[in-house]
């Protein structure tokens, strides 16, 4: 085959077109590269180009899911491609889960491969890792090179057909697929060699891994709500107007504990959201919208609680790790059972 014709599909933020404030830009199509296409073509050499451009903003795409793949999918017909290629969106949730989504559905409609590239945290890719190859990426754009390097030659791989190899080799998240294939060692002899490494506490892979399921066993339910001390907790990032502890917009390395005592109604002027990744107008006009206090007051003035907690706790959970995110809950856990809290409402966006 010639050269490998591509459309690469970005988001408005990618585009140099705007951030939040332009989340819900109108597909739209351009000739020839944009943005980190550039750093595509570099890598693609002669074996390929991208051919066009397709960007659309990440609220618009998942607000209207139906519509917006229509559009989409109609703009990449026009140029026939051999390949198509969605972000990298690292760990923009929305963007994931916006290129995971056109990437199966373009795919699937047209038939020709596709690839994406994604932190492995991302929601999108969980969501679509084992109906589209999506390359394991850093949690932000300062991976940019590091992921087109990555992705390069396995778009160039699957444009041309030939066989892909093991998500190790290839680096892509893994997808749930198993393939026979032809061993130098037999089992047993591969299975003792792991063994004798891991006795040892020397690096080894399973060629097996388990699924690891994160399970909670629920508390068991409050006996008497009406006498109980109810605290807030959120994901959200509702913080004193100002950020006074400047907890991040994305990827949080902090939580802030912020006193209620007395305070009956979250107003504008006192309260605000840190959150990225969704239009904090509607929460910076209302903080009670994510953070409930004012409903939680009539509640305890009408005795159907026992007291709202004097203080809450707040982050950010745009981008923000599984790990970390369990390391702040396991120390104000702590400090929530001190102060006699018997339960937790958890709120987000």
């Amino acid at each position: 085959m010639g050269k490998v014709r591509i459309v690469h599909y970005i988001n408005q933020f990618f585009a140099g077109i705007g951030g939040e404030e332009k989340a819900d830009y109108k597909p739209e199509v351009r000739e020839g590269v944009v943005g980190p296409g550039m750093e595509f073509n570099k890598k693609f050499g002669d074996d390929a180009e991208i051919v066009a451009t397709i960007i659309c903003g990440d609220s618009y795409f998942n607000e209207n899911l139906d519509e917006a793949k229509a559009e989409v999918i109609e703009m990449v017909k026009k140029y026939n491609p051999d390949l198509f290629i969605a972000g990298p969106a690292f760990n923009a949730g929305r963007y994931g889960v916006a290129c995971g989504a056109i990437a199966e559905a373009v795919e699937e409609e047209l038939k020709i491969p596709v690839l994406s590239g994604m932190y492995i945290e991302n929601p999108g890719a969980d969501m679509f890792k084992s109906s589209v190859y999506i390359v394991s990426t850093k949690n932000s754009a300062a991976g940019m090179r590091h992921a087109v390097k990555t992705m390069a030659p396995l778009a160039l791989k699957l444009a041309k057909g030939e066989a892909i190899g093991a998500p190790d080799a290839e680096g892509y998240i893994p997808r749930g697929i198993r393939k026979n294939y032809f061993a130098e060692k037999r089992g047993a002899q591969r299975a003792v060699e792991m063994l004798i490494k891991k006795l040892k506490g020397e690096t080894y892979i399973t060629e097996y891994p388990m699924p690891d399921f994160d399970r909670v066993e629920p508390n068991p339910a409050v006996k008497d709500i009406t006498k109980a001390k109810i605290a807030l907790v959120t994901s959200g990032g509702v913080v004193p107007k100002g950020n006074p502890d400047h907890i991040e917009a994305s990827s949080a390395s902090k939580y802030g504990k912020y006193s209620i005592a007395g305070v009956d109604d979250l107003t504008e002027e006192t309260y605000e959201t840190a959150h990225g990744g969704y239009d904090p107008i509607y929460c910076n006009q209302d903080s009670d919208r994510v953070l409930p206090v004012d409903v939680l007051r009539d509640l305890e003035k009408e005795g159907k609680i026992g007291k709202l907690h004097d203080f809450f706790y707040t982050t950010t959970g745009n981008g923000t790790g599984v790990k970390i995110s369990k390391s702040f809950a396991e120390t104000f856990s702590k400090e929530l059972v001190a102060d006699g809290v018997d339960a937790v409402v958890l709120t987000s966006t």
